[in-house]
């Protein structure tokens, strides 16, 4: 089953609604977001999340260690203690990440929590869920199969990179505007593995380069040069844009949209990211309108619905439908979209 990042969180929070304890795998290429997006439906849930990286540890690791108990004289028995990052009480997902990047044999001491839900005289409480994650060998990966039975005993669900889903997570964390806008105008690099290369673009490594290019750092460290020089050069365009925050504030009438795409996109993603209230939004819009087509208009709005819903400010969005018949119809149709 082939999910979005969307898709993926609405579903994995079906399961935690429902109280379906069903043991799921997650698998997908890596920086897609796999982790995060667990976290982020621990946190939204206010449960508690216990990442544990398999491919770190030996099966002593996980089952703990044997510890002698007795008289002290050769009679006693061994109680095997088990490590204190497992949890002992309360309710959270126990997230088992980089499942079959593990040796075959740590694959099998998982194997006993994943399906019995204890692993030596270890037993996990009642309100936890157990969720895995891995790569696929198409990835490049370097991974074990996994054994049947225990491929068998999960739920399989595969996330895919998605720009409309990165795009919503990426205004509602603050990503850099010249990272947003130069993803939408070139979306086929939001995941570009480049296996002969350290660093390539995906989603996790643009959180990174957001953050190196806010500090004034180029990029390309974090998705590599071939991306980090597109995206360079993409950055200098914004020399070329009109002045957004007079456009913002309403006095843009004397401003002209420039003709070049790549320098439209700029503008037009730049206009949303930084719109703060519903009336930057709509002299925003009404600039737009008076000088660019329909399928800018449409660019413009669904950023701009991906910002304010990301970011909790659903009622601007409804101020916003009643000034405009032209832009309530586009907002209403891309929010139909959204929730379809």
């Amino acid at each position: 089953m082939s999910l979005t990042p969307a898709e993926l969180q609405t579903y994995l929070s079906a399961l935690v609604a429902q109280g379906l304890k069903l043991s799921t795998m997650i698998w997908g290429p890596p920086g897609v977001g796999k982790s995060s997006i667990v976290a982020q439906i621990a946190a939204a849930r206010g449960l508690d999340f216990v990442d544990v990286r398999l491919s770190q540890l030996a099966p002593t690791d996980l089952r703990g260690l044997p510890v002698p108990e007795g008289d002290g004289q050769g009679s006693g028995v061994s109680k095997w203690y088990p490590p204190e990052f497992l949890p002992r009480a309360g309710q959270g997902i126990l997230f088992l990440d980089e499942v079959n990047m593990a040796p075959p044999t740590m694959q099998g001491m998982a194997q006993q929590l994943i399906l019995d839900r204890r692993v030596g005289s270890y037993e996990l409480p009642d309100g936890w869920f157990v969720w895995a994650a891995g790569n696929r060998k198409e990835d490049r990966a370097s991974v074990f199969d996994m054994p049947a039975p225990l491929a068998n005993r999960f739920l399989h669900l595969t996330v895919r990179a998605d720009f409309d889903s990165w795009r919503a997570y990426a205004l509602g964390r603050n990503l850099h505007e010249h990272v947003v806008a130069f993803l939408t105008f070139r979306p086929e690099l939001l995941w570009r593995l480049d296996p002969q290369q350290p660093a390539w673009p995906s989603p996790r490594s643009w959180e990174m380069a957001s953050r190196l290019h806010r500090a004034g750092l180029d990029a390309s460290p974090a998705i590599g040069e071939a991306a980090g020089a597109e995206f360079g050069a993409f950055v200098r365009l914004y020399e070329q844009l009109p002045d957004l925050g007079l456009v913002l504030t309403g006095q843009g009438a004397g401003l002209r949209l420039p003709d070049e795409p790549s320098v439209r996109y700029a503008a037009v993603v730049g206009l949303a990211a930084r719109a703060a209230t519903a009336d930057e939004a709509y002299h925003a819009f009404t600039w737009l309108s008076g000088s660019a087509g329909p399928e800018w208009l449409q660019l413009y709005v669904a950023t701009l619905v991906s910002k304010f819903q990301a970011i909790g400010q659903l009622a601007d969005l409804a101020e916003l439908l009643g000034r405009d018949e032209r832009l309530a119809a586009l907002v209403q149709g891309t929010l139909a979209m959204t929730e379809g």
